[in-house]
């Protein structure tokens, strides 16, 4: 019972022993009270039950009888190493005690104060990893309870000590260094280095330089560099290689970077490689690649009605000389013909004119001719034989050599041949008679428009078609390019084929006035060839731009045949596009954003309207709600998949 509970029954004791003597008059024998013990305990004691007996005890942290005094029990008293643990202080309360941990140490539960009793004790606290505690160039190392700060490698303290603390005293570590390391004639300093203590920097010769030794040089303990014994010299390339049929026209030296230029020899041309050969930086000469050619002219050029005294030789300065025919007479500058270094027989002005057996020979319409008969034959048949010969001067790989009669008794005969265009042709008309006589005449075949395109026309409306390109045939001379040509529907009657200077229907970009789509060469085209308009890539120099919406547009195909300075082209009406609507893919794509959006909304309306009105009001589910509108949308996007099912996708290949 605690000392505050016997205090309550004293009063009650006392009552009861009043009312005993009040009875002890009627008795004889009168008893005596026993005193309570847990009445007398200490306030800072507390009564226990022992054997059957009360007894007075004083509490945790004092010590006496526990009746008469309780003092406080000094706990540190034995020592903060025996009570608290290693690296602690102690510290006495009125009934207690706490223990602390040392500076340099903190305690195992992170609380400034502690009770042993717990488990906890004082650990070592690492002043390290505290960054930058010992300032710049140094290291922190940590000790027991406390921590030293070192310079790093390559400083030092200036007041000679080997370790400090940052006390604000200013001490600092100053760098061990030999400053900037010695220039090297013609070498450089390879990467970055340092120039702390024991520091090495690397060498290395500049481009054309070498040297077989050291290439390093070391700071020293006295604040030096270590010279290296690096030494550059310069590279030396040697004699110049000889290069076969030519001889050298020029050398700037043997060292590096010198040149020597190559010419070839007389009666030699250059067929391949370069002519300056160049020492590099590892003493060897480039680019000794040029190849010489003997010069040859080929076949000397014919000319009409003359023989050829030629010994066959084509090489530089080989000459072929002429004569005239029978039946015929020289008019012109000189009879030989000489090969140059162009690799080309010289032109001469070398004429045979008839004696009189043709008149009036001429060409008409380009490819035809016609000439009078010589008196005293008129009305007799006479049968002429035509060789003809035609070149192209830009393109030696073309040849043509025919020969066949006609025989005829008109007074004024008149032959069509069937002659390439694009080409040069010299016609040699002999009369088949006893006298053979041999007349020519020169023809220049232009440049004739190429074939009209073979197209296949589409119609078509809300979509951009596929077009096939098919390949023209060369029969009008050789065929250059070929171009897609887009325009607004309304400018088709505007457009000019032949025009190449109107520059607002070519542009790399679109254009309210039409622009060029696509460009090929006529090598890279392939028959039936797929073309994708609006595909947004380039062709050649051109972009194929994609088409607008809702806009109209006439395709055109156009052929470009370029020769000899000449450009002629033909153009067809390849497709008509009505009323360009958008792509099923991109109107069933807005669709569906339309009803995400939409169904957003309404659980977001659904979400506050059910915090706001909870039980009170009763609203069907957000997901019935945008179920609905899901099904309003479909039923609206599968309206416009019907509305929009001609539609092709935007972006197509070029196959």
């Amino acid at each position: 019972m605690s000392p505050g509970g016997c205090w309550v029954l004293q009063p009650l004791l006392l009552l009861l022993l009043a009312l005993l003597q009040c009875a002890g008059r009627r008795r004889a024998v009168v008893t005596r009270s026993v005193p309570d013990v847990c009445a007398t305990c200490h306030i800072h004691a507390t009564c226990h039950q022992i054997e059957g007996k009360s007894v007075c005890i004083c509490n945790y942290g004092f010590v006496g009888n526990g009746r008469t005094h309780c003092q406080d029990k000094d706990e540190c008293q034995i020592g903060a190493v025996k009570i608290c643990g290693n690296h602690t202080l102690c510290h006495n309360t009125h009934g207690s005690f706490y223990c602390v941990c040392l500076d340099g140490y903190r305690a195992s539960n992170n609380n400034k104060t502690f009770i042993p009793n717990d488990g906890t004790n004082c650990t070592d606290i690492d002043e390290c990893e505290e960054s930058g505690l010992c300032g710049s160039n140094a290291r922190c190392m940590n000790t027991e309870g406390s921590y030293n700060c070192y310079c790093n490698e390559g400083y030092k303290l200036e007041n000679g000590e080997r370790s400090f603390h940052p006390d604000g005293s200013g001490v600092s570590c100053k760098e061990i260094g030999c400053g900037s390391p010695p220039e090297m004639e013609h070498g450089y300093i390879v990467g970055n280095y340092s120039s702390l203590l024991g520091s090495a920097v690397l060498y290395e010769c500049k481009e054309g330089f070498y040297s077989d030794e050291g290439k390093f040089s070391y700071c020293t303990a006295n604040e030096t560099w270590e010279p290296a014994t690096l030494s550059c010299k310069g590279v030396d390339c040697g004699v110049p290689p000889s290069v076969l049929n030519a001889h050298p026209a020029s050398v700037s030296g043997t060292t590096y970077r010198s040149e020597v230029t190559y010419n070839c020899a007389h009666g030699y041309f250059i067929a391949s490689g370069n002519q300056t050969t160049v020492c590099n930086a590892k003493g060897q000469w480039d680019g000794t690649d040029l190849v010489c050619k003997e010069i040859h002219c080929g076949k000397p050029l014919l000319i009409p009605h003359t023989e050829m005294i030629w010994d066959n030789s084509t090489t530089l300065g080989s000459r072929v000389y002429y004569q005239c025919k029978e039946g015929y007479y020289f008019n012109g500058d000189r009879n030989f013909s000489e090969c140059t270094t162009d690799q080309l027989w010289e032109n001469i002005t070398y004429i045979c004119k008839e004696e009189e057996l043709f008149s009036n020979l001429s060409i008409f319409n380009e490819t035809c001719v016609k000439w009078q008969r010589k008196t005293g034959r008129l009305g007799v048949q006479q049968t002429y034989t035509f060789h003809i010969l035609g070149q192209r001067w830009d393109e030696k790989t073309f040849s043509e050599d025919a020969i066949f009669n006609i025989t005829t008794s008109e007074d004024n005969p008149k032959v069509c041949l069937d002659l390439n265009s694009s080409s040069n042709y010299v016609v040699n008309i002999t009369t088949i008679s006893s006298t053979d006589v041999t007349v020519s005449v020169t023809v220049a075949v232009q440049t004739k428009d190429p074939p009209f395109p073979d197209v296949e026309f589409v119609a078509v409306k809300g979509s951009a078609p596929s077009l096939r390109l098919r390949k023209a045939e060369d029969r009008n001379g050789p065929i250059s390019l070929y171009q897609v040509i887009v325009l607004p529907l309304g400018l088709q009657s505007t457009f000019i084929c032949e025009s190449f200077a109107a520059a607002t229907f070519f542009s790399n970009t679109t254009d309210v006035k039409g622009y060029v789509a696509a460009e090929f060469r006529a090598k890279d085209v392939a028959d039936n060839m797929s073309i994708a308009l609006g595909d947004r890539h380039y062709y050649g120099k051109f972009y194929n731009a994609p088409l607008k919406l809702g806009e109209e547009y006439c395709v055109f195909l156009r052929i470009i045949s370029e020769w000899n300075k000449v450009t002629t082209q033909s153009c067809a009406v390849w497709a008509h596009i009505k009323s360009l609507s958008p792509t099923l893919q991109y109107m069933t794509a807005v669709g569906f954003g339309s009803v995400a959006a939409v169904c957003l909304i309404l659980f977001l309306s659904f979400s506050a309207a059910r915090s706001y009105l909870h039980s009170t009001v009763y609203s069907p589910p957000a997901a019935l709600a945008c179920e609905a509108v899901h099904l309003s949308a479909t039923m609206d996007v599968a309206q416009t998949g019907i509305t929009s099912s001609f539609l092709e996708t935007e972006n197509v290949s070029l196959l």
